[in-house]
């Protein structure tokens, strides 16, 4: 039984901690509010981006990324057009 438990609790393991996650915030809200202890208009904006992006790219094969840095002609003109002629256009 006590195994059955510990087994689906590691299988559910991301579930549960939204979970107690949520409960956390529901008794406890000035935590995560503006200017509060977790400064979520610094976390949130600036670390949170950067860890999905770093664990994302941990993601890539080096054969992958190899081949796209094959590119250059192309993610220039990707750049180029994104940041130069989409914002004089707008």
């Amino acid at each position: 039984m006590l195994a059955g438990l510990i087994a689906r609790v590691r299988k559910e393991w991301f579930i549960i901690g939204i979970v107690l996650v949520i409960m956390c915030a529901k008794l406890e809200p000035s935590v995560g509010v503006k200017g509060g202890p977790l400064r979520p208009e610094i976390t949130i904006t600036y670390v949170a981006v950067s860890v999905i992006f770093f664990n994302s790219g941990l993601s890539l094969k080096t054969e992958e990324l190899a081949s796209a840095l094959m590119h250059v002609k192309l993610h220039f003109f990707i750049q180029t057009f994104t940041l130069v002629f989409f914002p004089v256009a707008i």
